[in-house]
């Protein structure tokens, strides 16, 4: 067993390693390039994921943009998918694939989390200008792409299912024959009732606000199943009909409205599971929604470290501490070598109060490194740190969630910001 050390002693041992460490892996220690951080992977992954350990800062983003254009023109990758409404997400990717719609109306409604500004982002607004303009005049084979992975979800509650079992319904009454529809338009109109009583943000602290276990959200989910279970069966026909991205979009739709009935029975329940049952909910959506993506071509996914990582994640709530495995963790479980974890650290994020790290700690041993930001192998800097450990750091911010070192080796990559300039 790994055990913390006391810094007398890390001291001691960092100035011994680091000198052997940087020697051993110099070389992996370079600028965050596509080219390096694929040479740290044993395959090309069909999903990279790069993870941020807080969000809203444009310094991360941009980072990302970088890589994710020199993917596009080095490796061949064409989608780029992030911690948003996969649902929003689709008015995005028409507009940077057709130019349907308007930039300024895309980044206002194409985009979830106001909270976060994810539309108003500068780094955010820059990569949607840079695949609208990549995209101009291409063939569609040479198009890049824009999804969001996350549920039409928030931290105060949940959409209506609305907009996906109406699409899905929409699209099968379409191609299919009416009579093997379950139900008519009219009779989810009806048992959907007022999209408010869905989205009431009362229902994430009281679960008895919840529509989610109402007789007609009962028979919402069986309607749903029913849709998708047809939607599966006609798929030849559907195929051979319609175009593929026709197919993709209603295929969304039909995990989303599933996924969202789900979660908002568990919104209306009472047990003490309630909430690792939500946060593992949303994290099978993102997954879902992932495994989708990595079917049509090599990808970037970016999101939070702890929806990326290969181990269990936990969070602090108000109720106490929850544990769920991460979209990360179940798409890798499916992909194996296709899926490839880069995690991201910093150092310093001073205008939220994260100053200097500790040097006993993960992110203390890095930010003493000289560079301003590189990619660094994971595996290779846990072997070389051998059996001692970094202490944990302890963040000052609530934003922020430092790397655990215990969990090293459990990335492809590291990739290490020094200071996170004020956006």
């Amino acid at each position: 067993m790994r055990l913390p050390l006391s810094r007398k002693s890390f001291n001691r041992i960092f100035n011994d390693t680091v000198d052997g460490m940087v020697t051993d892996i110099r070389d992996t220690m370079h600028a965050v390039e596509a080219a390096v951080v694929m040479r740290l992977l044993p395959a090309r992954p069909r999903l990279l994921a790069l993870g941020e350990p807080t969000h809203g800062e444009d310094t991360l983003l941009d980072l990302r943009n970088d890589l994710f254009r020199q993917l596009v023109e080095q490796e061949g990758y064409r989608t780029i998918a992030i911690e948003s409404d996969c649902v929003r997400g689709l008015l995005v990717d028409d507009y940077v694939t057709s130019g349907t719609g308007t930039f300024e109306d895309v980044m206002e409604r194409g985009f979830s989390h106001p909270d976060l500004g994810l539309g108003a982002s500068a780094a955010n607004r820059e990569l949607v200008r840079w695949m609208r303009a990549h995209n101009d005049g291409r063939p569609a084979s040479e198009r890049v792409r824009f999804a969001g992975f996350d549920g039409p979800l928030e931290i105060t509650g949940a959409a209506s299912p609305r907009q996906a079992l109406t699409g899905l319904h929409h699209y099968l009454s379409t191609w299919v024959d009416a009579d093997l529809l379950p139900c008519t338009a009219e009779t989810l109109d009806r048992l959907l009732g007022a999209d408010d009583r869905w989205s009431d943000p009362a229902a994430m602290m009281d679960p008895a606000q919840s529509v989610g276990r109402s007789a007609e959200a009962g028979r919402l989910r069986l309607l749903a199943d029913d849709l998708v279970a047809l939607f599966d069966e006609q798929t030849p026909h559907l195929l051979a009909s319609a175009p593929r991205d026709a197919w993709d979009r209603a295929r969304l739709y039909g995990r989303t409205a599933t996924g969202l009935l789900r979660y908002h029975s568990w919104m209306a329940d009472t047990s003490p599971a309630r909430m690792t049952r939500l946060v593992a909910l949303r994290d099978r959506m993102m997954a879902d929604n992932l495994l989708a993506l990595a079917e049509r071509g090599p990808a970037l996914v970016h999101a939070h470290n702890s929806h990326l990582q290969r181990d269990k994640s936990t969070m602090r709530m108000w109720q106490g501490a929850v544990q769920w495995w991460s979209a990360g963790a179940l798409v890798s479980a499916h992909l194996d070598e296709g899926y490839a974890f880069v995690a991201t650290a910093l150092g310093t994020i001073r205008h939220r109060g994260v100053d200097t790290p500790p040097p006993d700690t993960l992110e203390g041993l890095l930010y003493a490194l000289p560079e301003d930001r590189y990619v660094i192998d994971a595996p290779r800097l846990a072997g070389a740190l051998g059996d001692t450990r970094p202490a944990p750091r302890e963040s000052p911010w609530f934003g922020y969630a430092p790397l655990d070192p215990a969990h090293l080796a459990d990335s492809d990559g590291i990739v290490f910001v020094k200071d996170v300039a004020r956006s």
